[in-house]
C-alpha cells in the first residue's frame, strides 16, 4: 500500500523550527521550548524543573546548554532583569521590551514604542555600529499600586506576591 498523505507523521512545529535553525533536533530541546512556551519569562531553574518531569534524566547542566544553543540561533530570547538571574523567553524577532513590577517582580512584555530596532540610540557610539537597545520598565504592576501598603515608597524591596503571579 502507498502512503497517503494523511499517513504522515503530525508535523512539530518545535521540531520544525530547531531542524530550520540548523539545530539537531533532541528531546532535551523540544522539551525545553515546550516549557517556555508554558512559561515566558522563567530562569534555567524552572525550566530545568519543567523539563526534568518529562525527561527524569536530564542534568541541569544540560538545560543550560540547551539555553545557550536556542539562544545562539535565535529561538529563545535571553534578558538579565537588574538584580535577577537570567531569564528566558520565546518571544523572539520583534522589537519588545518588558515592564518589570520592583514589589513583586511580574514580568510583561510590552511593544516597542518606536517599533524598530535599536529604539534607542546612544549620544556617542564610540565607534560601535549600535543594533538592539534592551529597555526594561520599572515600576509597580496594578495590583502592588493599589495596595495601600505600597502608596508611600514606590520602590519596595521587600518580597510580595500575588495569588497568580507570573514569575
Amino acid at each position: 500500500m502507498t502512503p497517503t498523505r494523511n499517513d504522515a507523521p503530525p508535523v512539530d512545529p518545535l521540531a520544525t523550527s530547531i531542524r530550520d535553525a540548523g539545530l539537531k533536533v533532541t528531546a532535551p530541546r523540544v522539551a525545553v521550548l515546550t516549557a517556555l512556551a508554558d512559561m515566558p519569562h522563567v530562569d534555567a531553574d524552572t525550566v530545568f524543573r519543567a523539563v526534568r518531569e518529562t525527561l527524569p534524566g536530564t542534568s541541569l547542566q544540560a538545560v543550560y546548554g540547551v539555553l545557550g544553543a536556542l539562544t545562539g540561533v535565535g529561538l529563545v530570547r535571553r534578558f538579565d532583569p537588574a538584580g535577577s538571574p537570567a531569564l528566558f523567553e520565546r518571544r523572539v524577532g520583534d522589537n519588545h521590551h518588558h515592564l518589570v513590577c520592583s514589589h513583586c517582580g511580574t514580568i510583561r512584555d510590552v511593544d516597542c514604542v518606536i517599533g524598530a530596532a535599536p529604539c534607542l540610540t546612544p549620544v556617542d557610539t564610540a565607534g560601535f555600529r549600535i543594533h538592539t537597545a534592551e529597555v526594561t520598565f520599572w515600576g509597580l504592576c496594578a495590583e502592588c499600586a493599589a495596595d495601600p501598603r505600597n502608596s508611600s515608597d514606590p520602590i519596595d524591596s521587600t518580597t510580595h506576591t500575588h495569588s497568580e503571579e507570573t514569575p
